[in-house]
């Protein structure tokens, strides 16, 4: 297996996409934030110190999304047409679950976006819970479908 992100010698390097064509590509990633059900009582109904967590990790993966460029050596800063940050309490009581799907129409994926998105949301999320609960673990963060582009589609 060939890694593009390296050349002949070994070093790094950005991936020439210049003869791609340009398609519509979508990518979706999942995570979770796992802590106690009295914390996540606390998220629901609103009542935790620093505001509006899920407000604020919507807001947060949404500009992370669109920063990936600056954030993962290598990546591609894209025209993203579409970006949703859905957050939403876990079946079991004990986790926020965290979902992220980025759209374009570019001549490279958005996977990264997609990955982005839900770890800076996750990350929120602990931001603003640690004064209550430290112990707080983020799992689980992963692609789940791409679509477009000359790889086809994904779906884990």
């Amino acid at each position: 297996m060939t890694l593009s992100h390296l050349d002949e010698h070994g070093n790094a390097r950005m991936v020439d996409v210049s003869d791609k064509e340009v398609t519509q590509r979508e990518a979706t990633a999942i995570g979770r934030v796992r802590m106690e059900p009295s914390t996540l009582a606390m998220i629901v109904e609103g009542r935790a110190p620093k505001g509006d967590v899920f407000a604020t990790a919507r807001i947060a993966g949404i500009m992370a999304a669109k920063r990936t460029h600056e954030l993962i050596p290598l990546c591609h800063p894209l025209p993203i047409s579409g970006i949703e940050v859905r957050l939403e309490p876990g079946v079991d009581g004990d986790a926020v679950e965290i979902e992220a799907t980025v759209r374009v129409t570019a001549r490279t994926g958005v996977e990264m976006e997609a990955l982005t998105a839900v770890s800076v949301a996750a990350l929120t999320v602990y931001d603003m819970c640690k004064a209550v609960e430290r112990g707080m673990t983020i799992e689980a963060v992963r692609l789940t479908a791409k679509s477009g582009g000359r790889s086809g589609d994904y779906r884990a």
